[in-house]
């Protein structure tokens, strides 16, 4: 069965300061994204489809491009403005950063005709939750209303110690996602807080709460309600589309909402790494060094 990893790797990087996703954190200078395409591809994943910025196409070929092409079917996606509706292109004229999560995956429409895995490129996922997408792929309902999963993690795993990080925090029931809230989730005096993006009020989360780092499980069926969302996100907020962006926790609410889709949440323990801030990188790196030494990974990951 064909599976295809789709990686999300369009952000600017504004907090890291710099294009993080190509920031070297293996022993011979393996970023994360290797370690992710890595783990997809003893998992079975046979396809990887990069959407990137159109101006850094050049350095992604030479870098990543250069090492992962040798290994598995590899494409690129530009996410551009190209499939905005000729209506709205005045009002995105100035725009500066990338319309959201929820666009980046429409982009790839034309690339991917099997189920998918989405993730984000400057996230570690870790390899069991590459084997639990795998396998729950090989199982998703085809036929409407349509069946998706996501990989859900303990929250307690998936923060840092140098500032807050953004979550979409999970009410589920039976299995079944029946909820996402956008928060911002930090860590104080030993309590985690979590702060909607809605700006409602701050509370505190068990460690166990369940969040979603966007490891995202899909079949092409998704791609057609995702088109049709974009099409009423851009008519509902024509007068701001120079700011606001189209998510993909919003478009999943909506799936289950309208009972187009149902999502299922498999849940890791799996321990999430990732580069959000300057001062992450050293533990980052020193982490990936640990999994070497215990066998997890080769020294050298494509020799």
């Amino acid at each position: 069965m064909n599976k295809t990893l789709l990686i999300m790797a369009a952000g600017m990087g504004s907090r890291f300061g710099g294009l993080k996703q190509i920031t070297p954190m293996g022993p011979n200078d393996e970023f994360i994204i290797d370690y992710s395409i890595y783990d997809a591809k003893k998992a079975g994943f046979n396809k990887v489809v990069f959407i990137i910025k159109e101006e850094n196409y050049q350095t992604f070929k030479e870098t990543i491009g250069s090492r992962v092409e040798k290994h598995i079917k590899t494409e690129y996606v530009f996410q551009n403005n190209d499939l905005v509706p000729k209506e709205y292109q005045e009002y995105i004229k100035d725009r500066k950063k990338p319309l959201g999560t929820g666009y980046a995956i429409l982009c790839a429409k034309n690339n991917i005709k099997e189920p998918f895995a989405v993730i984000n490129a400057d996230d570690f996922y870790g390899t069991e939750s590459y084997k639990k997408a795998a396998n729950v792929l090989k199982h998703l309902k085809q036929d409407k209303p349509y069946e998706y999963a996501m990989i859900g993690y303990e929250v307690a795993n998936t923060i840092t110690e140098n500032g807050s990080v953004k979550r979409g925090l999970c009410k589920v029931e039976n299995g079944k996602l029946v909820e996402i809230t956008e928060c911002s989730i930090q860590k104080k005096n030993d309590k985690i807080i979590a702060s909607p993006l809605s700006e409602n009020s701050s509370f505190e989360i068990p460690a166990s709460a369940i969040v979603s780092m966007n490891l995202l499980l899909f079949t092409p069926s998704f791609f057609p309600y995702l088109e049709e969302q974009f099409t009423k996100f851009l008519k509902n907020n024509k007068n701001d589309l120079s700011k606001v962006e189209f998510f993909i926790p919003d478009v999943i609410f909506n799936a289950i909402k309208e009972k187009y889709a149902t999502v299922s949440v498999e849940q890791t323990k799996e321990k999430w790494y990732g580069v959000t801030y300057k001062e992450d990188a050293e533990f980052v790196k020193k982490s990936i060094k640990e999994l070497v030494l215990n066998k997890k990974y080769p020294n050298n990951l494509w020799k």
